[in-house]
């Protein structure tokens, strides 16, 4: 599709594939729900929080700069809301960034629960090119995660809300903040990253970013590769295993939901600066520990995000 027919004006009805769906919009949605940060911000960086109804389930904190133009809109919940609670605000348009947020076996809500209802719903085409299985809620990739796939959503959001050129400028942006990083370390070789999202406590496995999820985008980016090698987005994985895997950098997630004492990066740094065995990892006993916020290892627009903030520390480190 070319740039011009994209910033045209929507015409309704519009008709959108969605992930294997065909989904009909009658008008502009004027009171949304976005069920994930990254549904939120996309919508929130669109300048459409007067179309907004409602948001759930948030890791992190908002962007700064999208922090007052949030301030308008119901939080449901930061963890996963409840399918009467987001029916209570009477959405039009229901917009998700998981499929355990809105998918078949979602214990919050299927898109035929709204579809019933006519009520639209469109799914981040990065949480349906995952393959799921009994084992693993959140999928497993066998190709890299790309942004384009998030500029594909963008693209989306912005033809349903009819604000097309919006959508154009902000992928443009991203798109030349990618080239930027990309440059930056295109002589840098040999890194590997491990990416520990959280865990319950210090005795169970760690949550990390899988290989060809957007932890391992976000090493890729940065001229290096995931030190976890898995197609799972989201492995468990013991600390034995963590440390044969000898990153050479670990990177800390900054979670803000408040679930669990290690979802602080200052409480993982002083886990992994401390604990006997993990403390004599190259990595660890050499300062190479960077934060990052957590929101960047989910797909998201905070990928990015996370890629410019760990590139800044690898700078510091002296490690491009």
């Amino acid at each position: 599709m070319s740039a011009t027919a994209v910033q045209a004006q929507t015409e309704y009805p519009l008709v959108i594939d969605n992930c294997g769906q065909s989904v009909t919009f009658e008008e502009a949605p004027q009171n949304a729900v976005a069920l994930g940060q990254n549904s939120a911000e996309i919508m929130l960086l669109l300048g459409l929080e007067d179309k907004m109804a409602a948001t759930a389930f948030w890791p992190n904190s908002v962007l700064p700069e999208l922090a007052e133009a949030n301030e308008k809109i119901e939080v449901l919940t930061v963890e996963f809301p409840t399918l009467e609670a987001v029916f209570s605000t009477q959405p039009d348009f229901v917009a998700a960034m998981l499929t355990t947020l809105l998918g078949p076996d979602s214990k919050v809500a299927k898109r035929s629960d709204f579809e019933e209802l006519g009520i639209p719903t469109y799914l981040s085409p990065s949480a349906c090119s995952t393959t799921l299985d009994a084992n693993d809620a959140y999928g497993s990739r066998v190709e890299l995660w790309s942004m384009d796939l998030l500029y594909k959503e963008i693209e989306d959001l912005s033809r349903i809300f009819d604000v097309a050129d919006r959508g154009q400028v902000l992928i443009q942006d991203f798109k030349s903040r990618e080239a930027a990083l990309r440059e930056q370390f295109a002589e840098t070789e040999g890194l590997t990253f491990l990416f520990w999202f959280s865990s319950p406590s210090p005795a169970d496995d760690a949550y990390l970013g899988g290989g060809n999820g957007p932890s391992g985008y976000i090493a890729d980016i940065l001229g290096g590769s995931n030190a976890i090698v898995t197609k799972a987005d989201w492995p468990a994985v013991g600390w034995e295993s963590i440390i044969a895997a000898d990153p050479t950098v670990f990177v800390a997630a900054q979670v803000d939901r408040n679930r669990w004492d290690l979802d602080t990066a200052e409480n993982k740094v002083d886990f992994l600066t401390s604990a006997a065995a993990v403390s004599q990892m190259d990595a660890v006993r050499n300062g190479r520990i960077v934060v990052m916020n957590g929101a960047a290892m989910n797909p998201s627009i905070r990928t990015l995000y996370g890629a410019e903030q760990v590139a800044d520390q690898l700078k510091a480190l002296d490690l491009p």
